[in-house]
């Protein structure tokens, strides 16, 4: 489709009426490509009762800010949220649309560019605008973090990518004054396919979230068992931190999906990253490479983890980490 308009475009992704970390972070890259190309940093909310999200975003930064406030966007469905964003950029024709790569938006994202006809560059951890080309050029990791590869639609728009979450900072939240533009969109029950019967909490999620958290301690095979992260949250918890886990742990059914970190999980960027009983295939450390101090706790003197690895211990991670996990707290007394 031919765009009309040189806008930039940030899915604001909500929960329960507020922003999502990820979209917000979004904003930042938004933001210089906004100024580079003299166009409009435009933040597009979807969901329900979204005022809190939508004051975050005019603090953010933004020109402009598209609201589509229903109950049929209180939870995410593919079919509502493609049919509203489709119907949006149809309408607005942007140049460039970002999102936060969260696990919606790994759904989303390519429904609407199928929908579009346009190309989706994934999971990026970089972009700039390619002046030669005209377009942008996203920059995402592959192999497992192995080698970086850049992506070029030059001839379809808009151009949507998703951007991986922790790479960039939110911007500071200012006094500023954003157009908003209310757009009373409603989406036919009879056009949403999935019905959502209940949402369970996770029983072993903590109240820090994984992929904002500063510390995490993360589990993996050599844990042996579910009953194994025992002491892994407990040094999660006087850490302050959160507690992760391998594909393989996750799996073998020890722990959610939602704690998964690598390559088909969540990617994290903590200040302190503690690998237990994980050897370190390159599917998990694509996820917390960006980590940046990492310390691994493993019996074997030879597994991979050590390679790249800050601080090494070799040894029994359950004579390990309960010996660890007292000093610590005996240090915040």
């Amino acid at each position: 489709m031919e765009s009309r308009s040189n806008d930039i475009w940030v899915f604001i992704e909500t929960s329960g009426g507020a922003a999502e970390k990820a979209a917000l972070e979004a904003l930042t890259p938004g933001r210089a490509l906004a100024d580079r190309l003299g166009g409009r940093l435009t933040a597009v909310v979807l969901g329900c009762e979204v005022d809190a999200a939508v004051r975050t975003a005019g603090m953010s930064g933004v020109e402009r800010i598209i609201v589509a406030d229903a109950p049929e966007f209180r939870l995410y469905t593919t079919d509502a949220y493609v049919d509203a964003l489709a119907y949006l950029v149809r309408k607005y024709q942007p140049d460039i649309f970002l999102m936060g790569a969260t696990e919606n938006s790994r759904d989303l994202a390519p429904r609407l560019s199928a929908r579009l006809r346009t190309g989706l560059a994934s999971d990026c951890t970089g972009l700039e605008f390619d002046p030669e080309i005209g377009c942008v050029a996203w920059t995402r990791p592959i192999f497992g973090g192995q080698l970086l590869e850049t992506l070029l639609c030059p001839t379809q728009r808009p151009q949507i990518g998703t951007v991986r979450p922790g790479i960039f900072h939110r911007p500071p939240l200012i006094a500023h004054e954003a157009e908003i533009i209310r757009e009373n969109i409603r989406v036919s029950p009879g056009d949403i396919h999935t019905r959502i019967l209940e949402l369970l909490a996770d029983p072993d999620s903590g109240k820090v979230e994984l992929e904002e958290a500063d510390i995490v301690v993360s589990g993996g095979l050599g844990l042996g068992g579910p009953e194994g992260f025992a002491p892994v949250r407990a040094l999660a918890q006087v850490l302050g931190g959160a507690v992760g886990a391998s594909r393989g742990a996750v799996d073998a059914g020890w722990i959610s999906h939602a704690h998964q970190i690598g390559q088909t999980g969540k990617k994290i960027s903590p200040k302190l990253y503690i690998a237990c009983g994980i050897s370190g295939a390159n599917q998990h450390v694509a996820g917390m490479r960006g980590a940046k101090y990492i310390v691994a706790i493993n019996k074997n003197p030879l597994a991979p983890i050590f390679d790249i690895a800050d601080y090494g211990v070799v040894g029994d991670l359950f004579k390990v980490l309960p010996v660890l996990t007292e000093e610590i707290r005996k240090a915040r007394m």
